[in-house]
């Protein structure tokens, strides 16, 4: 039977252009990745996941494709990802790769075709050509979903006008990714991550977006018939997952994705959304459990990633939930609270079932970079929203390495080009330099709480009684308690203290803490 390292592993989340920068361009790349491996297996996780490191315009940080088969040069060559695909191998660390099946790039050889084919041409029934836009539809990054080519037509785009929509009813498409699938478990790729997994099916007559109808482009049931042809490629190379990014749907639709012939795993952004509010995340927890069991498949938990405001921000504010329309500029943020919160809640997330994913930085406390000077920020959100809505540049921010002033070790020492995104000068207390072995960094305290996850990580969940506001619960003899309340708590009988996130007070957990214990 294939070894199911999915159901338990700690996934650490690569954005290459803001890991490390190996030939001083001021771009992270591959050469920057392998430099840093040993780092990576130090900290303790099991699997990279890679964002789109393909060739690309990156008009949207590479999420617009223009081949799928070949690394784009800012990043490296086809042969270096190979090599660092060995190389994390050789350390025991997985690979996953980021596959985007919605759209394409307008540089995609497809649309070039398409655009040179002219109205009614077969190249056009590879994407939603028509004479006039049909939908009101409005995209997830701000504005309008049709653009306009010369001859007249408009073309959908759901997200950005540089990223087409795929007509995925054609023959082509389904071919062309169920190809490149192959090409990347060929090279030893262990898992494919799909981006924006449930839009690729649209209703054929486009109607508009009407409450209590179906979602003319979200989880339209012809989405299953797509991963049912996936996983059965994944199963001819053996262990190798197939994780979907599905928003928001509702439970039962969302399981269906993860039904055993259909995808292995899928995002759990119910839990990154919620609120620091024991609570809410007790009922996010209990119903992630009870929608992942009918199909048997692990739950997933992230606290961050390329998309969202860094968690050591969101939980420093008054509102500490996440949502994408609530973006804003300058909201009050207390980051040594939100610090504190963040570290109590890396602990409660490694110690539930299934697997973790954690996004580059936040193991070093970082937080979100909202300053960003309006002529450097990057992101279409940014641009299409009228510079309203701040848009993800403020998560992407190049992390720091050593040193006390910027590059802060991202780029080489006599680099002449600086991060493609400022780096805050405060970063120089939260290098992995400044951090290394001070037993109370962040650094650290994911790289115990890593190791200590290994010991009961495949043991039974259960949760213990206690107040609403403390979540107890255990795994086997491990004891995991997150005191969410405003007052101290007591620890429960133990044989041992095995972490907390901060200092006891007289034996107690203090507000916003967590403790694991053996009992």
């Amino acid at each position: 039977m294939p070894n199911q390292w999915w159901r338990s592993a700690a996934i650490y989340q690569v954005y290459p252009r803001s890991f490390a920068d190996g030939n001083g361009d001021g771009v992270g790349d591959l050469a920057g990745v392998r430099s840093r491996l040993p780092y990576l297996k130090q900290l303790g996780i099991d699997a990279i996941w890679f964002n789109p490191w393909y060739a690309s315009p990156q008009a949207d940080g590479g999420y617009d494709v223009s081949d799928y088969r070949a690394i784009d040069p800012l990043f490296g060559t086809l042969q270096e990802a190979e090599q660092l695909i060995d190389e994390a191998h050789a350390l025991g660390i997985r690979i996953i790769v980021d596959v985007v099946p919605n759209h394409v790039s307008d540089q995609h050889p497809w649309f070039a075709e398409a655009l040179a084919a002219g109205p009614g041409s077969p190249e056009r029934e590879r994407f939603w050509f028509r004479d006039a836009p049909l939908t009101n539809w409005v995209s997830p990054f701000n504005g309008g979903t049709w653009t306009q080519v010369p001859d007249g037509q408009w073309y959908l785009h759901l997200f950005d006008s540089t990223q087409p929509d795929l007509n995925w009813e054609h023959p082509d498409v389904k071919a062309e990714f169920e190809a490149v699938l192959r090409f990347w478990f060929e090279r030893g790729a262990d898992g494919i991550r799909i981006d924006s997994a449930a839009m690729l099916a649209k209703d054929p007559a486009l109607p508009e977006v009407e409450e209590g109808k179906p979602h003319p482009f979200i989880d339209q049931d012809e989405v299953h018939e797509i991963y049912r042809a996936w996983r059965r490629i994944a199963e001819e190379y053996g262990d190798r997952a197939l994780i979907g990014e599905v928003w928001n749907l509702d439970p039962v639709r969302f399981a269906n994705y993860l039904r055993p012939d259909e995808l292995h795993t899928a995002f759990n952004l119910d839990f990154l959304c919620s609120p620091w509010d024991g609570e809410k995340l007790r009922s996010v927890i209990n119903e992630t459990l009870h929608n992942h069991e009918p199909v048997g498949a692990p739950a997933t938990w992230v606290l961050s990633n390329h998309d969202v405001t860094r968690h050591v921000t969101r939980y420093g504010r008054e509102d500490t939930s996440f949502a994408f329309l609530a973006k804003a500029h300058d909201i009050p943020t207390d980051l040594e609270l939100g610090t504190v919160r963040a570290r109590a809640a890396i602990m409660l997330a490694l110690a539930l079932p299934g697997s973790a994913y954690l996004y580059q930085g936040e193991e070093l406390g970082l937080w979100e970079v909202e300053d960003i000077p309006s002529e450097l920020r990057q992101d279409p959100m940014w641009h299409r929203s009228g510079n309203v809505d701040p848009g993800r540049d403020g998560c992407r921010v190049p992390i720091p390495w050593s040193g006390s002033q910027p590059p802060f070790g991202f780029s080489p020492e006599d680099a002449a080009a600086k991060p493609w995104l400022p780096q805050p000068p405060a970063w120089k207390a939260y290098t992995m330099e400044a951090q290394k072995g001070d037993p109370q960094s962040m650094l650290e305290l994911y790289r115990t709480a890593l190791r200590l996850r290994r010991q009961f990580c495949d043991e039974p969940f259960a949760w213990s009684q206690s107040q609403p506001e403390v979540l107890t619960f255990t795994r086997g003899r491990h004891v995991c308690i997150v005191n969410l309340s405003k007052e101290d708590v007591p620890l429960p009988p133990h044989e041992t203290l095995l972490l907390t996130s901060r200092p006891l007070a007289s034996n107690a957990l203090q507000p916003d803490t967590a403790a694991w214990l053996l009992a």
